[in-house]
Formats: structure tokens, C-alpha cells, sequence
């Protein structure tokens, strides 16, 4: 097993030795809690002086009657005949110390002696310590004794011999800590854990760690649930009902709460200490690991978890709480079994939670309550699916959220309450369109205006009339956009209904904005200072969306850049996930522009995995994914955007339409495929062209050029496509230089005739990785005589040491952490068909015949195996 911050003990280690060595033998104590690396260490130092020192190990075992010199005994059998002839004697113990001392002394080489796990040692081997503690001057030997120091209290017989061997000056100290969280870090490097997460779990412990690492997140492995509970079983009974009480009470228990719940057993909360299972901490206790707790809380029976769930429920309620308490009172509520205490204390906690911005675990205790609230009046109960609604969509919830908003729907539908019927439909409508289901939204909200409409004026009205602009924004419906938009923002003023006030602005500001002009700006931003002054975190997350995506919509990528990243980071310190996720996926598109490709896939990919990512966003990640594997010439490029064309269908709107059937048009012309290109770029043309879009208008225009087909581009359209399809290539790449497009300012720089610009794209396209550009382009150079022109692989593949190309790269390193083939393709986001290639094309290159026989020359390139790949572990 790979040793991680442990070279100084090593080299310590190895000081010692020299000095016994020379005539000055010396005896460490090497301490440290169970786990954390005490065997692991002395076994690799035994193997750094195999060559120079005589090595014997003993060890003394958990025994309920422990063998007398267990370690003794297990030394003489590795000796010879001598200190077995000696203990084998009726009276061989009165001699066995002075034998074992006088072994030691006349041999001529020098000895490592490991005498293990002290902590356990009987009488006799405790004498044996103190004995030759004394004495190993006289000896060439170096004798090393471990222990677990969290397992010896004050009262422990190792204690004493500890105490009288304090003051030899033959006799080191040294304690093991665990490891850092950077050292978790390294050793779970290439996984999917967090490393912070699993550092807190596990406490730095070595063995914990590679244990679980080992079990790949399924639950705590058998491993470590075996070793805490034979430590624990080891306690008496006492010690271990303190061990229960402060298991469910939860990772700290307080001293007067501890107390509460185990009564007249609170005397061995000490001992618990003592044992090494539980640190004291502040006015309170804790466990030393949170995988033990775990433990121990699994391993009740569900009628004693049951009872002290209600002990520790009372006890909290004795001692007296406040509203950070409402959490931990819910859950010990739940676990009780005490409905009524949830139905108290969960949506109390959840609008605790979503005070703080805390939105997950506000939608987890609406939840929890709701498991109690089935034969709940239906008034009461829609309170609960209401706020579990509202945070499911701030989560990405997204189907989720729509159940809980219709069955609200039908709650107040029942009740005969319009005005709340229509508050929830428009709740539903803005739902639904983050679930890209544009058909059922524009349904639902017109169905809010009828039934609103009904009843007098309301702010609920208002917020239907912007959610129904909201939704022609989306289609870059822009006059009708801002028609109802301002309907909604004059009524929302009239009935000092600030919510809606912002959100009309936003909406208003975002057509203009993706309708080509820009003074939109003005409106959205307007509407995130009303937001953030208002504290209405929600409407602040939206207005940093839309600009951020919307600057980007119209190629405004510094700007779109410095709002898409102000956005994700005020949304990831409010759990605002839906706004966050869409602006990641936006930001890999405009990173793709930016020439920023391993940034742009990164981010990409990060959205796609994401479980139950609404639609939206995950259209446009796929969207920057395809785009840009077609670019690298990535056959995988369709396999993203025909999951990106099935989920644009349905939204059936032309802001997801547009650029999905744009980046198939582009992907179909590097294949060489133009009659493809012009069905894909017809296929959203009209739309585009009918709400005068600027870029998707161009673009799409662009495509059918490139295709073959005539088309007249009208002059407000996107000014580099335009420009490109009049002839003026030079002016369309000055145009795409300025925004700071690489890759569209060299694919325009392709067009001339000239040989110093095409020798420009050339090294643009290189240096990218844009290999179908750089395949198309050095064919045209050397055609026309031009030399020099490269005909090997492309800057990137030559910079790796076996000549592997960026994505076998990828598949190499995934290998290498033990990844099959099927889970490299869900990694990447490739088919298994395109794994299996590039594996094939990677065994051919390092020139091996097997998948480990790569991963052994991977592991040569990098400078040793990755860290926390060892011995006995996959690879």
C-alpha cells in the first residue's frame, strides 16, 4: 500500500537503526489509533534494511486469556533452537528475559525486532517490554513496540510501563497522526468521492479511507464495520449503551444531553473515552471517526434505535432548543416515530433552512413531513406541498416539483379559491419550462389568465401576465415579449407587488436583449439590484442568468464571462442549483467560442452527469459537447447532439431549436456530409429569420452557404457569417478576432487564396486540436505546392510521450483508476463502440497486448502507480 506522509517517520526510523547499529541499541514506541498506519510502517522499514539487519516479528493477540510472551513465542520459532529450548521449559518464563536479552546481544548483526499491538500484551510480555527497555543499549538491536494509544487509559497496565520507561534515554517516542486532508486528497485522486467528505468521514484514518475507496461508496465496507464492532464489543456492557445513546444523538453529543439519555450509565462515558471510541470535544462528546458511529447506529436493533430516538427527543425538549435545534429535533422526531412531533418540528425546519439559503435541506424536511401528512386536512396539507414545491425547483427537482404544484392545483380547485388555483398554475407553468415541456407551460399559464382574470386585479394576475411574456421570450417571440411584459410590470407597480416588478423587468430586459438590442441590459440589470436589495435571491439568480446566457446568445462572450461567473457563484452559496446548472452549461458554450476547449468539455460534462438535471440545461451542454467533438473530429459528436435534438423537440422552441440544429449543420459539414448541413441548417431557419434573431439567423444562413445553396442573408443578420457569405473573408476574420474567436476567425482566414493566411489558420487550427480543419486545410496547401506543411500528428499528440492523441489520453488515464470500458464511455460521455477503439489504438501505440500491461507503462510515463493504487487494490 502506497505510504503517504510518513517519510519522516521512516527516516527516523532509519537514524535509529544506524545508531543501533554501531553498538547503541535502542527501543521506539511507535503509537497511534487503530487504523492509522502503525503495521503498515514498520513492515516498510523492515523491507529498507532486509539486506542489513536480522528481522524477527512477534505479536500479541486480542485474547481473552492472552498466551503468556505471545511475542516471545512467535520470535523463538523465527530464532532457532535456542529461545524455543528455553521457553519450551517448565520453568522457561523465569529465564526467557534474560535469554531473550542475551540473543540479542551476541549477534553480530544488527536486529530489527517488531513486538506488535502492545495495547493487548499479557503481564509477561509487559515485563519483557520493561525489561529489555532497560537493557537494549548493550545490543545491536533496534526494537520497535506499536500500540494504539486510543485504547490505553489512565488505568491501562501499559501505562505503567510506559511511566518507568520514560526516563531511559535508549527508549523513543513516536506517534502517528492520520492522514491530512491533502493526502485524502491524493488517495482519492480519479475517483468520484470528495475528498473533503470522505477526510471528515474517516478522520484522516488510512484504513478507513482505503477501505472505502476500496468499496467504491457502497455503504461501509464489511472491513471496517468488523473492526469497530469488535473493538466495541470488547467494552462492558456499560460503555457500550453510552456508545448507542451518543451513536444516535448524532455526531456531537452534549454533555448534559448525553447525561439525559443514559441515566445511571453516564459513569462510563469516561471509560468510552478511555477505550478510544469517543473524544471529548467542547461540552460534549464525540466519536473518533463518523464511520464508527455509523457503526454503531447500524448496528441496533430497530426497537432499541427506536427507544432512544424518543429518549433523545424528550431530552431535547428538557434541556431547552432553539431554531438551529428544529433540524436535529425533525429527525430524531422521524426516527421515533412521532408524527405529530414531525408534523411540528419538520416545516418548521424547512423554512429555518430556507431562511439561511440552505434550499436542499429545506426541500428534505417539507418532504419528511409530508411522509406523515397523507390523512392531513387538504388545507393543511397544501401548505407542505407548496414550500416543497418551491424548493424542489430551486434544487432541479423539475418532475418533482410539477407533481407537488398539481396536486396543489387540485387542492385549491377543490376549495373553490381561484386566486390560489392561479397562483400554483403560474408556479407550474415556470416549472415545466425549466423542464423544457414549452407545449404544457403555455397551456398552463394562459389557463392562470383565464381563471385570474375572473377575479379582481391581483398580484397574482401580474405575475401570469410576465410568466406568459416569459414564455415568448423563450421563443424570441420579442414585440409579443415585451408587450405582456410591460402589462405585467404596470399592474405589479399598481399593487406594490415587488416579486413581480422584478421578474417583469427581467423579462422585458431579456427580450429586448436577446432580440439584438442591448440597452436590455439595462432592464436586467435593474432587475438584479431590485433582487438583491430585496433580498429576493431567486429573481437575483435568474436576472445573472439571463444576462450571462443572453450576452452570450448575442456572441457577447467577455461580458456573457464575467456575469456567468458572478451567477453560479452567488447560486452555489444559496443551493440555488437550476439557475447554477444552466449557467455552467451556458459557460462551456462560451468557453467553446473563446478557443478554451478542455475548459469548455470539463464544464460540459460536469452538467451532463449531474442527475436529474432539468432539460434546459442539459440541452445546452450537449449542445457545447457536440460542437465541440465535431471540431476535434470525435465521431462521439452525435451520439450528443441527437440526445440534444430529442430533448429540443419537445420544448419546441426556437432559443434550443436554433442552436442544436446549428451545431448538427456544422458537425455534418466536417463530416463532409452537405446534404445533411442543409437540411440541418434549414430546419430552424424560418423561425429565426420570421423573429429577426441577429446570430441564429446568421449562422443558419452561413450553413446553407456552406452547403451549396444560394441565400440571400438580410443585413441585420450576424455581420462575420454575413460578411464570409458576401466574400469578404478578411473583414468576416478581423470581425471573429475582435470577439475573440479563434476557431471562427481561422475557419474564415480559410477561405482566401493566400497562402500566409491559410498558413495562419493552419497553426490556429493546430493548436486548437480542430484535427478535420487541419486534415482540410493542409490538403489544400500542399495541392497548391506549398512546403512544409505537417503531415504527422498534431501538436498535442506529439507532446504526449507515447504519442497518444488528447482523448486516448483520457481513456488511458481512466484505465488506469480501474475503469472498465462501459464506465470510461458514461465518463466521457462516448458510446462503449468508441472506447473499445481508442483502448485498441492505445494497446497498439505503448505497443503491449492487454489492458494491464498498458496501464504498467502508464504508470512507467507518470513516475510511479497513482496514488492509492497498491497491492491487492483493482487497476
Amino acid at each position: 500500500m502506497l505510504l503517504l506522509e510518513r517519510d519522516t517517520f521512516l527516516s527516523e526510523l532509519r537514524h535509529w537503526f544506524d545508531v543501533a547499529a554501531s553498538g547503541n541499541g535502542h527501543l521506539v514506541l511507535v503509537a497511534g489509533e487503530a487504523g492509522v498506519g502503525k503495521t503498515a510502517l514498520v513492515t516498510a522499514f523492515g523491507r529498507m534494511v532486509e539486506q542489513e539487519a536480522s528481522r524477527f516479528y512477534g505479536a500479541c493477540d486480542p485474547l481473552s486469556t492472552p498466551r503468556p510472551l505471545g511475542p516471545l513465542l512467535d520470535i523463538a520459532a523465527q530464532s532457532g533452537e535456542g529461545l524455543r529450548h528455553i521457553l519450551e521449559q517448565d520453568d522457561g518464563h523465569q529465564h526467557a528475559l534474560p535469554a531473550f536479552h542475551a540473543f540479542l546481544a551476541r549477534r553480530a548483526k544488527p536486529a530489527l525486532v517488531v513486538i506488535e499491538d502492545a495495547h493487548w500484551a499479557d503481564e509477561a510480555t509487559l515485563d519483557l517490554i520493561r525489561f529489555i527497555g532497560r537493557r537494549v543499549a548493550t545490543t545491536r538491536a533496534l526494537i520497535l513496540v506499536t500500540y494504539r494509544d486510543d485504547e490505553i487509559g489512565p488505568r491501562h497496565p501499559l501505562r505503567v510501563v510506559l511511566g518507568d520507561l520514560a526516563t531511559s534515554p535508549t527508549v523513543r517516542r513516536m506517534h502517528l497522526p492520520p492522514l491530512s486532508e491533502s493526502a485524502v486528497r491524493t488517495l482519492a485522486a480519479g475517483t468520484d468521492f470528495d475528498p473533503v467528505e470522505l477526510h471528515r468521514q474517516t478522520g484522516g484514518n488510512p484504513f478507513f479511507v482505503t477501505e472505502v475507496l476500496a468499496a467504491g461508496g457502497q455503504g461501509i465496507p464489511l472491513t471496517v464495520r468488523d473492526a469497530v464492532l469488535a473493538r466495541a464489543a470488547r467494552l462492558p456492557s456499560a460503555v457500550r449503551a453510552v456508545l448507542d445513546a451518543a451513536a444516535v444523538i448524532g455526531a456531537y453529543a452534549e454533555t448534559d444531553l448525553l447525561s439525559q439519555v443514559v441515566g445511571a450509565e453516564v459513569g462510563a462515558v469516561e471509560d468510552a473515552v478511555a477505550g478510544g471510541m469517543l473524544l471529548p470535544k467542547d461540552n460534549g462528546y464525540a466519536f473518533r471517526h463518523e464511520l464508527a458511529r455509523q457503526t454503531i447506529l447500524d448496528a441496533l436493533s430497530p426497537t432499541r434505535r427506536v427507544t432512544l430516538h424518543r429518549a433523545v427527543l424528550q431530552a431535547l425538549r428538557a434541556v431547552g432548543t432553539g431554531p438551529d435545534d428544529l433540524a436535529r429535533l425533525a429527525h430524531h422526531a422521524e426516527e421515533a416515530g412521532d408524527r405529530e412531533a414531525v408534523l411540528a418540528y419538520a416545516p418548521a425546519a424547512a423554512r429555518r433552512a430556507s431562511s439561511l439559503g440552505a434550499r436542499r435541506e429545506a426541500a428534505a424536511q417539507y418532504e419528511r413531513a409530508l411522509r406523515f401528512a397523507e390523512d392531513l386536512d387538504p388545507l393543511e396539507r397544501v401548505v407542505l406541498l407548496e414550500g416543497f414545491a418551491l424548493e424542489a425547483y430551486h434544487t432541479d427537482q423539475m418532475d418533482r416539483a410539477i407533481a407537488a404544484r398539481k396536486e396543489a392545483v387540485a387542492i385549491w380547485r377543490a376549495a373553490g379559491n381561484p386566486r390560489k388555483v392561479g397562483e400554483n398554475l403560474c408556479q407550474l407553468t415556470r416549472v415545466l419550462t425549466m423542464a423544457g415541456r414549452n407545449a404544457e407551460a403555455i397551456q398552463t399559464v394562459s389557463e392562470a389568465i383565464s381563471v385570474l382574470e375572473s377575479i379582481p386585479p391581483s398580484p397574482e394576475l401580474a405575475f401570469a401576465y410576465q410568466q406568459y411574456a416569459h414564455f415568448h421570450m423563450l421563443d424570441r417571440d420579442t414585440d409579443t415579449a415585451v408587450t405582456w411584459g410591460k402589462k405585467a410590470l404596470e399592474l405589479a407597480e399598481r399593487l406594490h407587488a415587488e416579486p413581480i416588478v422584478i421578474a417583469a423587468y427581467n423579462t422585458i430586459g431579456s427580450a429586448l436583449l436577446v432580440g439584438g438590442d442591448m440597452s436590455g441590459t439595462g432592464p436586467l440589470e435593474r432587475s438584479l439590484q431590485l433582487a438583491l436589495q430585496a433580498g429576493q435571491e431567486n429573481h437575483a439568480a435568474i436576472a445573472y442568468t439571463n444576462l450571462g446566457s443572453g450576452l452570450g446568445e448575442m456572441h457577447q462572450f467577455a461580458e456573457a464571462t464575467r456575469w456567468l461567473e458572478e451567477g453560479i457563484a452567488f447560486t452555489t452559496e444559496r443551493d440555488l442549483d437550476a439557475q447554477r446548472w444552466y449557467m455552467c452549461a451556458w459557460l462551456a458554450l462560451v468557453r467553446l467560442y473563446q478557443g478554451e476547449w478542455d475548459a469548455a468539455v470539463d464544464s460540459a460534462i460536469d452538467v451532463t452527469r449531474r442527475p436529474g438535471i432539468s432539460a434546459i440545461s442539459r440541452i445546452m451542454a450537449l449542445v457545447a459537447l457536440g460542437r465541440l467533438r465535431a471540431r476535434r473530429g470525435d465521431p462521439d459528436a452525435w451520439v450528443a447532439l441527437d440526445e440534444a435534438l430529442a430533448m429540443a423537440r419537445v420544448t419546441a422552441t426556437l432559443q434550443r431549436l436554433a442552436p442544436v440544429h446549428a451545431a448538427r449543420a456544422e458537425a455534418a459539414w466536417l463530416a463532409g456530409d452537405t446534404d445533411r448541413t442543409l437540411h440541418e441548417a434549414c430546419a430552424a431557419y424560418d423561425p429565426a429569420l420570421r423573429h429577426r434573431h441577429i446570430w441564429f439567423t446568421g449562422e443558419l444562413a452561413y450553413w446553407q452557404w456552406r452547403a451549396g445553396a444560394r441565400v440571400t442573408v438580410p443585413p441585420w443578420a450576424g455581420e462575420p457569417y454575413r460578411l464570409q457569405i458576401e466574400g469578404d473573408w478578411a473583414a468576416a476574420a478581423e470581425r471573429w478576432r475582435e470577439m475573440n474567436c479563434p476557431y471562427e476567425m481561422a475557419r474564415a482566414l480559410a477561405d482566401s487564396d493566400d497562402e500566409a493566411a491559410l498558413r495562419q489558420a493552419l497553426d490556429v487550427f493546430g493548436d486548437l486540436g480542430a484535427a478535420p480543419m487541419v486534415a482540410n486545410l493542409s490538403r489544400r496547401l500542399r495541392a497548391v505546392g506549398a512546403r512544409g506543411i505537417p503531415r504527422g500528428p498534431r501538436p498535442s499528440t506529439r507532446q504526449h510521450p507515447a504519442g497518444l492523441t488528447h482523448r486516448e489520453a483520457e481513456v488511458l488515464d481512466l484505465m488506469t483508476q480501474g475503469l472498465s470500458n462501459s464506465e470510461i464511455a458514461s465518463r466521457l460521455y462516448l458510446s462503449p463502440k468508441t472506447v473499445e477503439h481508442h483502448v485498441s489504438s492505445i494497446l497498439t501505440k505503448l505497443n503491449v497486448s492487454s489492458r494491464h500491461e498498458a496501464i504498467r507503462v502508464a504508470e512507467r510515463l507518470r513516475g510511479g502507480p497513482r496514488a492509492g493504487v497498491g497491492p491487492g487494490q483493482p487497476v
